[in-house]
């Protein structure tokens, strides 16, 4: 009968729980503003960033890029991107390192005070450098991350993860957690 009782406890204080949770995300739901393209202009935007990164293959000392990024705002909270640059991954120990161009397309959504974003990234790293353009083959790039932003910095943190890279036993797969620092522009 003990068990019972707790058990009947237990849920219940979960039950209650979760009609609290509704009840205060709810709430939050219906006090956000509404944002329009009334009251927000639309338009393109330019940036500049620098990314040091750390590979997450042992083969791979770390990572340093440079891209460019054309965003198209929608409104204050939805945005696509368009990236490329240049990155390079060192290897040492006297064995050439593997630069590539990565070419991607996304979107951004803010979800917090119109700064703090959720960003999602698809396309190719294409390999460029040190005769890796012949032995390793263009590769799928996927790329999360999340950052913030206001009207000209944008500083985030993202995984990059390359299907056709090689890795230090032999195989292909690997990725690279990297920081953005940048400086952007509406045009």
């Amino acid at each position: 009968m003990k068990k019972k009782n707790q058990t009947i406890m237990k849920t219940s204080i979960i039950k209650r729980f979760l009609v609290a949770a509704v009840l205060v995300l709810g709430t939050g739901a219906f006090a956000q503003e509404t944002v329009s393209a009334e009251n927000y202009d639309q338009g393109w935007r330019l940036g500049f960033g620098i990314s040091p990164g750390v590979v997450t293959d042992d083969a791979y000392d770390f990572a340093l890029g440079a891209d460019i990024r054309a965003q198209y705002d929608f409104n204050q909270r939805v945005s696509v991107t368009l990236t490329t640059g240049f990155t390079n991954l060192f290897i040492g120990d006297d064995v050439p390192d593997l630069g590539f161009i990565p070419v991607k397309g996304g979107f951004k959504v803010f979800w917090w005070e119109n700064q703090f974003y959720a960003l999602a990234e698809a396309g190719a790293a294409i390999p460029v450098t040190n005769d890796y353009g012949d032995t390793v083959d263009t590769s799928l790039l996927l790329s999360p991350g999340i950052g913030w932003a206001n009207e000209y910095f944008d500083l985030s943190l993202r995984y990059e993860h390359y299907t056709e890279f090689p890795t230090e036993d032999g195989g292909t797969g690997m990725g690279q957690v990297a920081l953005r620092f940048a400086y952007g522009f509406r045009l």
